[in-house]
């Protein structure tokens, strides 16, 4: 595989990285994505011991600023190591209140299905943004303030077809960065990025780590 060197250069230089992640990272791990039909994969593994690309984490230590923002709930960025994590779209391992829009951690088990919020009593349910919800504003403002700010953003995995997160590599773009398209195939983004590589995550990071960073 050959990385463009005015890719590595800028990179290298680079002290503000975003990096946006989709269903598709977590896929070529072994997951389904909620597009995909079920393939009874839920049912012969658990979630937490299957793992997205170890490249982030490495990654994520070596830009003094560094963001991830994703589009997944599985949570599995932080089980993989990332820091400095934005979830657009919640977490499925927590819980908030349906009527006051608050985490809950904690609640006495009374056989209800759904539990009840000690707060109010007002039924629990998944802390992610379904389908017809708006995000979550302050989540969204850090998203976009990172994209604003950064110098590299990578866009991986992800359809580039879902918005406002589509959003963020365009914002990156209008505001003079480098834009980094990494996914299995072409997207909306393809054709506006500053650079595409097509591909697996997992062996187009580690390759550019490499290149940039030799260990």
């Amino acid at each position: 595989m050959r990385i463009d060197p005015r890719l590595v250069q800028r990179l290298r230089n680079a002290r503000r990285v975003v990096a946006l992640t989709g269903a598709g990272i977590s896929a070529e791990s072994g997951i389904p994505t909620f597009r995909d039909a079920q393939s009874g994969l839920w049912a012969r593994f658990r979630p937490e011991e299957l793992a997205t690309p170890e490249a982030f984490p490495r990654l994520g230590t070596l830009v003094p600023d560094w963001l991830l923002v994703t589009q997944n709930v599985d949570g599995l960025h932080q089980r993989a190591g990332s820091r400095a994590v934005v979830e657009l779209h919640g977490n499925i391992h927590r819980n908030k209140c349906f009527d006051e829009d608050v985490v809950v951690a904690e609640w006495r088990e009374t056989g209800e299905r759904p539990p009840c919020c000690p707060r109010c009593g007002g039924p629990l349910r998944p802390d992610v943004v379904w389908f017809g919800e708006s995000l979550s504003p302050q989540t969204l403002a850090q998203a976009e303030a990172g994209a604003r700010r950064c110098e590299v953003l990578f866009s991986i995995g992800t359809s580039a077809a879902v918005f406002p997160a589509a959003q963020l590599p365009l914002t990156a773009l209008q505001a003079g960065a480098m834009v980094v398209e990494v996914n299995k195939d072409p997207t909306p983004l393809t054709g506006m990025a500053t650079f595409s590589l097509l591909g697996l995550a997992g062996e187009i990071l580690s390759h550019l780590l490499g290149e940039t960073w030799p260990a």
